[in-house]
C-alpha cells in the first residue's frame, strides 16, 4: 500500500510517495499559488497510490485538496491525528500541521528532547520535552519575508534576491539589505535557538528542515543535523497509523 504525501506550505506544495517502510523515490513540487486540478494532474501523472495524507498551513488549499481526492481515503494532519506524542501546551488545536508533522518525525528519528527548526516563509521552532511531549516553540519571519517587507514598506529600498553576502559591510543599498537580511536572520535564529536550548534543561537534538534550511542554518553550530524531508517523513508516519490501522 502506497500513500500520496502532501506538505502544503504557503510558498510550495511538496509531494512524495511513501509506505509503511519509508519514503519512496518519487517527488514533485508545485508552487502553492499555482495549485490546481491541472497542475496536480501534471505532477502526479500515472503515479499509483491508495490514500492521501496532507499537512497543510493554507486552509483553503487543504479544503480543496480534500475535495479533489474525495474518491480516496484522505487525512488532514491536525492535533487529533495519531502523532506519537502528547501536548504540554494549552491549545494544541491551534498548532500548524507542518509543526505537528515535524515533531512526529523528530521524535521518531532523533528522539527527545528535540527542536525542529523549519526554514520556510516563516521560521518555526517546535520543541519536544524530555518526556517526548510537544512543549511549544517560537515563530519568526523567514529570511525572504525580511527583504520583502523592506521593499513593500519603503519608498526607495529595492527587492533583493537572497544569496551569500560578499561582506557584512554592504557597499551598495542592495548589498546592505542582503547583509542585514542574511546575517541578521541567522543571528536571530541563533539567539532564539540558544534561549530555547537554555530553557530545555537536558541538551536537545536540533534538526533543521524546510526549503531554506541549508542556506539559513549556515554557521549555526547549535544545529546538529539538516533533514530537508522531515515534514514529509512526519506525514508518512502519521499516514502509517491512520491507513494501516484502518485497513
Amino acid at each position: 500500500m502506497a500513500w500520496l504525501l502532501i506538505d502544503n506550505s504557503n510558498t510550495r506544495t511538496k509531494l512524495a510517495l511513501g509506505d509503511a517502510n519509508g519514503l519512496l523515490a518519487w517527488r514533485a513540487v508545485i508552487p502553492t499559488a499555482a495549485l490546481s486540478a491541472e497542475t496536480l494532474a501534471a505532477a502526479v501523472g500515472e503515479i499509483n497510490f491508495d490514500a492521501v495524507a496532507c499537512a497543510s498551513v493554507v486552509p483553503e488549499k487543504a479544503a480543496w485538496l480534500a475535495g479533489h481526492f474525495s474518491g480516496r481515503p484522505f487525512h488532514n494532519v491536525t492535533s487529533r491525528s495519531p502523532l506519537g506524542f502528547g501536548f504540554s501546551v494549552p491549545q494544541p488545536e491551534t498548532l500548524g500541521a507542518d509543526r505537528l508533522a515535524n515533531a512526529a518525525a523528530l521524535k521518531n528519528k532523533y528522539g527527545s528532547p528535540g527542536i525542529a527548526i523549519d526554514f520556510g516563509t516563516a521560521v518555526t521552532f517546535s520543541v519536544l520535552s524530555p518526556d517526548g511531549d510537544f512543549a511549544g516553540g517560537a515563530i519568526a519571519p523567514g529570511m525572504a519575508a525580511m527583504t520583502g517587507y523592506l521593499a513593500d514598506r519603503t519608498a526607495q529600498l529595492p527587492w533583493v534576491d537572497l544569496s551569500e553576502p560578499a561582506s557584512p559591510i554592504g557597499a551598495t543599498t542592495a548589498e546592505a539589505i542582503l547583509s542585514g537580511a542574511v546575517i541578521g536572520h541567522r543571528g536571530m535564529v541563533r539567539e532564539i535557538l540558544r534561549e530555547i536550548i537554555s530553557a530545555c534543561g537536558d541538551p536537545p537534538k536540533v534538526v533543521a528542515t524546510g526549503g531554506g534550511a541549508e542556506f539559513g542554518s549556515k554557521g549555526i553550530a547549535e544545529i546538529d543535523a539538516t533533514d530537508p524531508e522531515l515534514t514529509l517523513e512526519g506525514v508518512r508516519l502519521i499516514a502509517s497509523k491512520v491507513f494501516v490501522s484502518a485497513g
